[in-house]
């Protein structure tokens, strides 16, 4: 689906601006019109109805909006404030566009809005997970995510820890995931799509850190549910970062993904936590043929109850960053 957006200002040279990078790099996003006039616009809401409209405020004064379900007022640093335009939500106008691409999305997520998101197309779910803290997890978890992103597919890296480390991999300078967290009874496919960050090294694209841990922590199964497929909609590939624990929430992730990556490394610690989970735990056999054994730093276990394993190069550097971009050359096969 795309959303039926209409720009509808005076500023010709701004609104050429933003419809033509509208039209040629968020294409799968809107379906653009166009118009510069009170005259036009109100012509054009005789015969169209509109998903979203980009006004100039003092095109509001005089046009019946029975048309657009979302308004929003596009407005600059003089009009923002006025009284007379509370009733509106407003969108700066001199900013960076794709921020601008954000502000519309989840401002018509937040209204209510039912879809099934932007099209149809369903990721291949990869979970990556283990038994046993310190082994690596999410070093192979974004190493996967990049190599991904490497063959082409638009790859979505979605951390579900209860301690979020994407401040340690990327930048968390954006809208946080708890922006979509909090509202998790709205259109949460378009929420992600508006607050989500790609990494120009790697192509990952990312959700900044929640704001606090109670975010994380309070999500039930059910939420776990519905954030993976929402992200899942939206991306050729989801990669999904757990934490250590095997609770509801961890089961349910097990239960919607393709392939369960099960890390362990040299250490004992980690491969005995790993068999004590694959021979007592009676969630492997729900997963055991699409679980891969991942040998992370230089590991070699052989276990009999998993047929796929592979090896991951061992990277010898205190760089986490340098650690998964290096393991990202590793082809992931199996």
């Amino acid at each position: 689906m795309k959303i039926k957006l209409m720009i509808a200002t005076g500023d010709n040279d701004y609104v050429e601006h933003l419809s033509s990078v509208l039209s040629e790099k968020f294409a799968n996003a809107f379906d653009i019109s166009v118009c510069s006039s009170v005259e036009q616009l109100k012509d054009l809401l005789c015969d169209v109805r509109f998903d979203a409209a980009l006004l100039d405020p003092a095109f509001t004064k005089s046009v019946n909006l029975s048309m657009v379900r979302l308004p929003i007022l596009l407005c600059d640093e003089s009009s923002i404030a006025l009284d007379d335009y509370k009733a509106f939500p407003k969108i700066r106008k001199y900013q960076r566009i794709s921020s601008i691409v954000g502000d519309i999305l989840q401002t018509y997520a937040e209204i209510g809005i039912t879809t099934n998101g932007l099209h149809t197309a369903k990721a291949t779910i990869t979970v990556c997970w283990s038994p046993c803290g310190g082994v690596g997890k999410t070093s192979v978890a974004l190493a996967y995510s990049a190599r991904r992103a490497l063959d082409g597919k638009q790859t979505v890296y979605l951390n579900l820890e209860n301690f979020s480390s994407v401040p340690t991999f990327f930048s968390n300078t954006g809208k946080s995931i708890s922006t979509v967290l909090e509202k998790l009874d709205s259109n949460i496919n378009l929420l992600f799509v508006s607050i989500r960050q790609k990494d120009s090294r790697t192509g990952i694209t990312y959700f900044c850190g929640p704001d606090n841990y109670d975010d994380m922590h309070i999500l039930t199964a059910d939420d776990v549910e519905k954030i993976i497929e929402a992200c899942a909609s939206e991306a050729d590939e989801l990669v999904i970062d757990l934490s250590c624990n095997c609770g509801e929430r961890t089961k349910k992730a097990f239960e919607l993904a393709d392939t369960v990556m099960l890390v362990c490394d040299h250490s004992p610690i980690s491969q005995a936590k790993l068999r004590q989970f694959i021979n007592q735990h009676n969630l492997f056999q729900s997963i055991q043929e699409k679980s891969v054994l991942i040998n992370n730093k230089g590991a070699n276990v052989v276990d009999t109850s998993l047929d796929k394993s592979i090896k991951l190069s061992h990277v010898p550097s205190a760089d986490p960053i340098s650690v998964y971009k290096t393991l990202s050359g590793d082809r992931f096969e199996w």
